[in-house]
């Protein structure tokens, strides 16, 4: 099941005590990386997290905040002795300043694969995580374009032992028929996964927002999510002009869209650097959303 770490939760600038917004994903000893500011290597090694794990990189756009990490990451997986590809995802106005990042690594003892996201809604298979991953992508609302992201971990239905054996079937065809695979055994039978599995079991939604308005459409998109992850700039209900005006929103616009997303939790990042403080709005916004975390640098949680 999903590991998640949140490497940081500063906006616009890194803190002496608050690393920038970036999301880590394990699932099965490989990994997830959402955004990749300054200083994310070294985020990595502050949480006992581990760059080799890393098979898979989305940013959410390209400004600086988000992305002038990456040729540090890039270097410090080259000497890690990494020679297995890595996939980067990104919206495909920012194709640019991507590969202009990738100019300042040199030459890498790895691949890079770049994958440009068109400006609509779009999921694909992560097959290099999971066959049963399926990673989807939305645009948001920020002053320049921006994806948000969602990750379904479908799970397989119980296996029934029990069942296998009353029906005969030899211990190695057991994994196939787990993976939803219909076997033909020796004997001339033909087995469905339906005759030795149970009911199927309900999937684990995460969703990720940040650098938007709250626009409707995130509702739809983190609708009864397990853990939504959203920017919460400002506590204080007096910036809200400004924060519109920046394509931003606030801690409270965030816990009314886990509300009507119906999700099980809420973690606040992408703080303003002058949010000095931003545990002091918690009963406030308990009041909107009870199950919201005002989360730090390094918060964890196993789904």
């Amino acid at each position: 099941m999903p590991e998640i770490c949140l490497l940081g939760t500063g906006g616009m600038l890194p803190l002496k005590d608050r690393f920038l917004t970036s999301l880590f994903i394990e699932h099965n000893g490989r990994g997830i990386l959402i955004d990749c500011g300054e200083g994310t290597q070294v985020a990595f090694a502050k949480h006992g997290l581990k760059l080799s794990k890393i098979q898979t990189l989305l940013i959410t756009h390209g400004h600086a905040d988000h992305v002038t990490g990456l040729p540090g990451l890039l270097l410090s997986l080259g000497n890690c002795s990494r020679t297995e590809n890595l996939d980067i995802y990104f919206p495909e106005k920012w194709e640019y300043v991507i590969k202009s990042l990738l100019c300042v690594c040199g030459c890498l003892p790895f691949p890079v694969t770049m994958h440009k996201l068109p400006e609509i809604c779009t999921s694909w298979i992560a097959e290099n995580i999971d066959p049963m991953l399926e990673i989807s992508a939305m645009p948001l609302q920020h002053k320049v374009p921006c994806m948000g992201y969602k990750f379904l971990f479908r799970k397989k239905p119980e296996f029934l032992p029990e069942e296998a054996k009353k029906l005969n079937i030899p211990v190695q065809y057991w994994k196939q028929l787990h993976a939803g695979n219909q076997i033909h055994l020796p004997d001339g039978r033909e087995i469905l996964p339906e005759q030795v599995t149970g009911k199927s079991r309900k999937s684990i939604k995460i969703t990720y927002t940040t650098d938007t308005l709250p626009i409707p459409e995130i509702i739809h998109f983190a609708k009864h999510s397990d853990l939504f992850i959203c920017e919460g700039m400002y506590g204080d209900i007096e910036k809200k002009s400004s924060m519109n005006e920046k394509g931003h929103m606030l801690m409270q616009d965030a816990c009314q869209l886990a509300k009507n997303a119906n999700a099980k939790k809420l973690w606040l990042t992408h703080y303003s650097p002058a949010e000095k403080f931003p545990e002091q709005y918690q009963e406030i916004l308990k009041n909107i959303f009870e199950h919201v975390i005002i989360s730090q640098d390094g918060e964890k949680l196993s789904l």
